[in-house]
């Protein structure tokens, strides 16, 4: 792993090992249901995400104070995990921004409206599962 302070290691452990966590939540509530905007699934799945892109800025030195204060922008802390070496796929890059511009995270979280324009769950779920294993590979972690 190159981590900018080796003693981060364990926490860039931990909040991976959670990120997973989510994943696998996700990915198991969404077996067998028809619901497309299946809300408690794509709770699952953005908060992930943003574990997932935590753990990585965090592991190339950027201190938890400043990833904090990005509250639950996923565009600019994928802009700078990008800057960091994260290579993604354009399509999930400009979703990532999407999922921030249309602030996705929060209107999930506190309630959706009726006149919210959510992302397709399953583009939600390619997102993350690519997030997912570029940021472990880049990060050296097994699944």
């Amino acid at each position: 792993m190159d981590l900018a302070h080796p003693d981060q290691s364990a926490k860039v452990q931990g909040i991976l090992a959670l990120a997973t966590q989510y994943r696998d939540a996700a990915v198991k509530l969404g077996e067998g249901v028809s619901k497309p905007n299946h809300i408690p699934r794509r709770l699952l799945a953005l908060h992930s995400i943003e574990l997932y892109l935590n753990a990585l800025l965090l592991a190339k030195g950027i201190d938890q104070k400043t990833i904090c204060g990005f509250e639950h922008d996923l565009g600019e802390r994928t802009r700078i995990a990008v800057n960091a070496g994260l290579v993604l796929r354009s399509r999930t890059a400009e979703h990532l921004a999407t999922l921030s511009a249309n602030r996705e995270y929060l209107v999930i979280r506190y309630g959706p409206a009726p006149t919210a324009k959510l992302s397709q769950i399953n583009r939600v779920m390619a997102t993350l599962d690519e997030l997912s294993r570029k940021v472990r590979r880049m990060l050296r972690v097994a699944s």
